[in-house]
């Protein structure tokens, strides 16, 4: 018979509570009179859950609704050391839940190396349409907690403004801010009872900050983490019924697997994206197929890619008449599109015109990601051996780079050093090494 192991979580969080067993165990039977679970449970009961016996489901949910009302925040099966139940009716609880815990792990500075240490995995599993869309009745717990459009309303602004920050300043900071958001506020949210057009609306928004957190982590170079959010992302998109941001978070996971080389993967996620899309209009239509492209391109099949860039084209011409906008997907992205495209398919000088041509459409709000693309744009120079063209854009990323806070940007700047060394017998190299030295931080010099 295996040897039960004590539940040290479940310890500490009684200890953070401050009750005495027997007080812990009167709030569990008070929360399951409430809900119709008639429970007489005693301090011997709470030793021996302490000991490593595991109540039975309906319990373990009391368990947590106690210790959420004491401690005034969400407590999840994981925090307590419990396992999930398994029932239909757990499915989008757990979900709700996995987001609580990852959002928490990503609130605790000392938990980042732990985060670092998670990769990328092409064999994650990426839950379809069918597979989420069925989840949506059971996110509510039947609280009397309830929210209407005016909290949606309030979510979806929050969203906004960290995204305007991400693109202003990077994610380093904002990430950090939208996880404690989301544990702290989203998660109750989730969990009230709402109207079903306010429920739905409230999954939604939840779903784009799981994704904008998602594409926050994968600047920072966290890319197992950003893969565990992208997937809470489409679980929530699908509870929603929301086919916009399900088929925009398989997009971005796409964005990820391709920065990372791993094309095939890239091109089923971009694949995925735009069949998940059942009416795109044409700046939508510009953005999934944009992304297929880039994928394409990488996997060495040049037809594709070029059929599908002159496709994200000609969506784009029409969208730009339109003048309605879709997110940041404008014709500055389209360059950088095609500018990956003519890259991966060996044309070094159509990428780098098309990527210069990015670098003069791009709005000046999208500060880190004009660091980024003129410290690739600046490489791409220096393969073709303009040297001087090449300083001149680092020297231009380097006027924005002390104002952001981005994994990729961090690594712009430490791949220019590298590639500065061998010319520090030219001048002008030799001027933009020693402006940057002055810059950036020592860790990327070396």
């Amino acid at each position: 018979m295996a040897k039960r192991e004590p539940n040290v979580a479940l310890g500490r969080l009684i200890a953070e509570s401050r009750w005495t067993h027997r007080q812990f165990a009167r709030a569990v039977n008070r929360v399951g009179t409430e809900t119709g679970i008639p429970l007489r449970y005693d301090e011997s009961a709470v030793s021996h859950w302490l000991g490593g016996t595991v109540p039975r489901g309906a319990v373990r949910g009391c368990i947590l609704e106690a210790l959420s009302r004491r401690l005034g925040r969400p407590v999840t099966h994981a925090e307590a050391g419990l396992p999930v139940p398994h029932d239909r009716s757990s499915a989008a609880a757990d979900t709700v839940e996995g987001m609580i815990d990852l959002g928490r792990l990503d609130m605790d500075p000392s938990r980042r190396s732990v985060l670092g240490a998670g990769l990328f995995s092409v064999a994650v599993t990426i839950p379809g349409w069918p597979d989420v869309v069925g989840r949506a009745d059971a996110v509510q717990s039947g609280r009397t907690a309830r929210i209407g459009m005016n909290e949606v309303d309030m979510v979806v602004a929050m969203t906004e403004r960290v995204s305007e920050l991400d693109d202003e300043f990077g994610g380093r900071h904002a990430r950090p801010m939208a996880a404690s958001f989301m544990v702290n506020t989203v998660a109750s949210y989730l969990r009230a009872d709402a109207p079903e057009d306010v429920r739905k609306a409230m999954l939604s928004a939840a779903s784009d900050l799981l994704y904008l957190t998602g594409y926050m982590a994968v600047d920072e170079g966290l890319h197992g983490l950003a893969q565990r959010y992208y997937v809470k992302a489409l679980e929530l998109a699908g509870a929603a019924e929301d086919h916009l941001t399900y088929c925009t978070t398989l997009r971005g996971m796409s964005v990820q697997a391709v920065d990372l080389r791993h094309g095939a993967k890239a091109m089923e996620l971009a694949d995925a994206a735009a069949a998940a899309s059942p009416k795109a209009g044409p700046r939508m239509l510009a953005f999934l197929v944009g992304q297929q492209a880039h994928a394409a391109a990488q996997t060495g099949d040049r037809a594709s890619a070029l059929r599908y860039i002159r496709e994200a084209e000609a969506a784009m011409d029409r969208a730009e008449s339109r003048g309605k906008a879709f997110g940041s997907y404008d014709p500055s992205s389209l360059n950088y599109h095609v500018s990956q495209v003519r890259y991966e398919l060996g044309d070094k000088a159509g990428a780098a015109e098309a990527m210069q041509q990015a670098d003069r459409l791009r709005p000046s709000a999208y500060q880190r990601t004009r660091v980024h693309r003129r410290g690739l744009l600046a490489e791409r120079q220096l393969e073709l051996g303009h040297l001087e063209a090449a300083c001149a854009t680092w020297h231009q990323a380097l006027d924005d780079y002390p104002k952001v806070q981005s994994g990729r940007a961090d690594d712009r700047v430490k791949a220019m050093f590298g590639l500065l060394r061998p010319h520090l017998k030219n001048a002008t190299a030799l001027d933009l090494y020693d402006r940057a030295r002055t810059i950036a931080p020592p860790s990327l010099v070396a």
